[in-house]
């Protein structure tokens, strides 16, 4: 399925999708090896999906990478999931850059190791001027504390003299969260079969469509995306309003 026959029109759909990654871990015990050939096989996952949404036409693709909860693993595994990150930045940066994709990270970057931001921001620099698809990665994530963020920056404002009380309203939290230039999602995926955010995009997903499914993440490719954005558009989106007759 190209962009063309998901679009009835013709046209770039526009469409942002965001994806829970999940099922690295069960993925691994299913076939008897350790956590961190769940997660190799993950990465894998991730660039068949950037390519698929590169194919399908999306504007952005936002990927659930590494939550703030996610500092609660085991030492071990934190360092491999580093080292994973590493390698990828290191080795996917040529081939984003050559589909014109954007690399943008979401999230606590102060908690990440060092060489980790410094690795991030040069993706970030060397990518910066492509347009093809915005590709989103939350990395020491998480929705509550991005709200928390948010709100003590407008009571410094305030503070300060800038901002009223009174004229703190969506648009005002909003320019404040880390996704500000990032139109809200019109989906979130999750795979693995969970039913639930996770503290992923609380604020940004009020009207997105949530769409589960049972397969795990290493095991998602680009089938199962289209499927999700055909599926995402066989709904009637309402935004709170009546049905259309």
């Amino acid at each position: 399925m190209s962009a063309l026959s998901i679009a009835s029109n013709g046209e770039d759909p526009g469409l942002h999708v965001a994806i829970i990654m999940d099922g690295n871990g069960r993925w691994a015990e299913r076939y008897g090896l350790p956590r961190t050939a769940g997660h190799r096989k993950g990465a894998e996952a991730v660039r068949r999906s950037v390519e698929a949404a590169v194919e399908l036409g999306l504007d952005t693709l936002t990927l659930f990478g590494f939550s703030s909860e996610n500092w609660k693993r085991p030492l071990g595994e934190i360092s491999d999931l580093m080292a994973l990150l590493r390698f990828y930045l290191k080795s996917e940066i040529d081939e984003l850059h050559r589909q014109k994709v954007r690399l943008s990270v979401i999230g606590e970057r102060e908690r990440l190791p060092d060489d980790v931001t410094a690795l991030i921001a040069a993706a970030e620099r060397r990518t910066s001027g492509n347009g093809r698809l915005l590709l989103q990665v939350a990395l020491s994530y998480g929705a509550r504390q991005e709200i928390v963020s948010a709100a003590r920056a407008l009571a410094q404002r305030v503070v300060r003299g800038e901002l009223r009380p009174e004229d703190i309203d969506e648009d005002a939290v909003s320019t404040h969260l880390f996704t500000a230039a990032v139109r809200d999602p019109d989906l979130i995926l999750r795979t693995s079969g969970e039913q639930r955010l996770s503290n992923f995009l609380l604020w940004q997903s009020a009207y997105s469509e949530l769409v589960f499914i049972d397969k795990l993440w290493p095991d998602f490719g680009r089938d199962d995306l289209a499927a999700a954005v055909a599926e995402l558009q066989s709904r009637e989106r309402r935004f709170g309003a009546l049905a259309t007759a």
